[in-house]
């Protein structure tokens, strides 16, 4: 009886044993723009089977794939980054006395960046569904960079709050375009590297906020320091977002530079990932599925204690390391070799990720929780004089970030239907908000150097996030035997396989959605 009721429910999405042409395939071409819609039923007819495409082909086409997306969105990350970090910067060169910031005013400027994000998240990411994603990236980077150089005016504490919780609002909507245009472009075997790849200039971001501090600090005119910090990173920003919106696709069909079998290519290639393609319709039965899928509340709760950590490191990082006997400019110089070990952190943790049998995300993500956690111990425990060990222990604390990484290649790959992708990318970032917001107030400034509560709170945060990972694992595990069941007698064809790559079914709805994990 089950059996026949799941029959009649892929039925509904395709025909049985029906060659994928244009006249027969289920394609849900209702919502993909028509001029577009033959691109897709051509690409089924031409690259519809496993062995179609000539692998040494498909790997020159990753490539260029590579260096068109990759390059271009890990600047944007860099900026991002940068774009956050500014205020840990204007710190240490004089902000706090300029503006005659007291008690946690500077842990409140901390936080209420993240709470524009944390109220536009998900309305961002559903405007974002009904446009053209690079082009509404390349607006939202624009503000970003906006908003910046208005805070470079700022007089007092109540106007830089203002600027920075309306920066956060423009900035909801980086990480989700960033992981939309990954899913859009590559495998669920090519996400976690490439998403490694570009969140790897989040180091490269740390260390070039270094040099950036460095040298404004040197800067003699007249404003103070930390007023060019904004105006520079803040101008940059703008002038990127130009390059932004004429350099990233909006789609594979509309990607310029490519030809049209190229573009076939693209297309065809993203069938086996059964999470359907680009759509600007918000469908509530997507929206329903999210509200009631326990994992959707589990990526929320991955959001929120992978950034405890984040959030104290990213804005207190500075005066960590300041308070541990270094000057001003040193400090800034330091920031270089604490952003290329991110980098090599994120690499090795993508790279140890591919050379593991398949199904290993999870598990590279918990073993590198473990550098973290013995940095946090090791900072606590370590003697107050030993400022060299204690630096070594602080900056082993960022291999957390390796695993966030990974973690965002599961919601890429395991979260099927446009709509429902989007409001899950939004509960993430929801999640990072409220523990972004919490952070800085771990951080007291009665406890510098050593920040006990503030390392206290990142070391039990990344405990947390350990056992979150085992419990994605068994989770994947579970709705995977789920799915077998569902398929048992259902005798599925490759045709069958391919309409519902391109229908927009989440993982819920479609049958051969397979969880990785």
């Amino acid at each position: 009886m089950e059996s026949d009721k799941l029959e009649h429910t892929v039925s509904e999405h395709i025909e049985q044993d029906a060659p994928a042409t244009k006249q027969d395939a289920h394609v849900d071409v209702g919502q993909i723009q028509q001029q577009n819609a033959d691109l897709f039923y051509e690409a089924l007819e031409r690259f519809g089977n496993d062995g179609d495409i000539d692998p040494e082909v498909e790997k020159k086409l990753v490539r260029r794939l590579d260096w068109k997306i990759l390059i271009p969105i890990g600047i944007c990350y860099f900026y991002y980054y940068v774009d956050k970090t500014t205020l840990s910067y204007a710190a240490i060169f004089g902000i706090k006395d300029s503006l005659h910031l007291h008690g946690t005013q500077y842990s409140w400027l901390s936080s209420i960046f993240y709470f524009g994000w944390l109220v536009w998240a998900i309305p961002s990411n559903l405007i974002m569904q009904k446009s053209p994603p690079a082009y509404y990236l390349a607006a939202n980077i624009f503000m970003w960079g906006v908003l910046l150089m208005c805070q470079a005016a700022s007089k007092n504490f109540a106007t830089l709050a203002a600027l920075r919780v309306l920066g956060g609002a423009f900035e909801a909507i980086a990480d989700p375009a960033f992981m939309l245009i990954i899913s859009m472009f590559y495998t669920r075997e090519e996400q976690p590297w490439r998403i490694s790849i570009y969140y790897a200039f989040n180091g490269v971001g740390v260390a070039g906020g270094g040099l950036i501090g460095y040298g404004i600090g040197h800067i003699k005119g007249a404003l103070e320091s930390w007023r060019y910090e904004f105006l520079i990173v803040g101008a940059s920003c703008c002038v990127w977002a130009i390059v932004i919106a004429i350099c990233l696709p909006n789609s594979p069909a509309t990607f310029r530079g490519f030809s049209h079998d190229e573009k076939l290519m693209m297309i065809a290639r993203m069938r086996k990932n059964q999470t359907g393609i680009q759509h600007r319709v918000i469908k509530w039965d997507q929206v329903k599925e999210t509200v009631t899928d326990y994992k959707s509340y589990l990526f929320f709760l991955l959001g929120f204690f992978a950034n405890i950590p984040n959030g104290g490191i990213s804005n207190f990082s500075t005066l960590v390391i300041e308070g541990l006997g270094f000057n001003r400019l040193k400090t800034s110089l330091l920031g270089i070799p604490q952003g290329a070990q991110v980098v090599l952190w994120i690499l090795g943790g993508a790279y140890l990720n591919g050379r593991l049998p398949k199904n290993s995300r999870t598990i590279v993500c918990a073993l590198c929780m473990l550098p973290t956690i013995a940095g946090g111990i090791g900072f606590i425990a370590a003697p107050e004089h030993a400022y060299i060990g204690r630096l070594i222990c602080f900056w082993l604390t960022n291999s957390y970030q390796a695993s966030f990484v990974l973690c965002l290649s599961l919601i890429t790959s395991n979260t099927g239907g446009q709509t429902k992708r989007f409001l899950v990318s939004g509960l993430i970032w929801a999640g990072a908000c409220v523990g972004n917001i919490s952070s800085p107030f771990f951080y007291k400034a009665s406890q510098a150097p050593k920040y006990s509560l503030g390392i206290g709170s990142l070391l039990v945060a990344n405990c947390v996030e350990l056992l979150l990972f085992i419990v994605f694992r068994y989770a994947f595990i579970w709705e995977n035997k789920k799915k077998a069941k569902q398929r048992e007698g259902l005798n599925i064809t490759e045709a069958e396989k391919n309409a519902t790559a391109f229908q927009d079914l989440t993982d819920g709805q479609n049958v051969n959605f397979e969880y990785v994990y």
